[in-house]
């Protein structure tokens, strides 16, 4: 079960241990949505999400995350699953960039079979990041962190 959340012994952190524990400090009280259809996955990202003190929330389908979205509420961030059944990833992302008040959410593409041109595909549908699965936690804060680094910097006034 919490094979998605566990790092990988010849794959090394990508950050420093001090960029990793800033990256997890920011995400303190922030909102993150996991679209995902598998429930393991899901349980596994919300426990280490929860326990970085963020508030999870989950859709298990494209289109349940979407009638999730347009309503209001707090999202500050999405972990979208790219093999998804009836909706894929990449339509859930491209529709979630259409969604109004949501064209900036911080959107992370979540994959299990990292193939060459995966990445350049995820952010061409609307993805900020990139993660292969399993999740490297390290990497999953610092692609969270980064994406809402760049959201609020968005919001900022000029």
């Amino acid at each position: 079960g919490a094979a998605a959340a566990r790092r990988a012994p010849d794959d090394p952190p990508s950050a420093s241990v001090g960029e990793v524990v800033a990256a997890r400090e920011a995400l303190k009280g922030r909102s993150v949505l996991i679209v995902d259809d598998d429930i393991r996955n899901i349980f596994s990202l919300s426990s280490v999400l929860e326990s970085a003190g963020m508030n999870v929330r989950f859709a298990k389908s494209g289109a349940q995350a979407l009638a999730m979205l347009a309503e209001p509420g707090e999202v500050d961030a999405a972990l979208v699953d790219i093999m998804m059944p009836e909706m894929d990833g990449y339509q859930t992302m491209q529709a979630i960039r259409a969604l109004e008040g949501r064209a900036g959410l911080p959107l992370i593409a979540v994959t299990a079979k990292a193939m060459p041109g995966d990445r350049e595909r995820c952010l061409e549908a609307g993805a900020d990041d990139y993660l292969a699965k399993p999740v490297d936690l390290d990497r999953l804060f610092m692609a969270l962190g980064r994406a809402l680094g760049r959201a609020l910097a968005r919001e900022e006034p000029r």
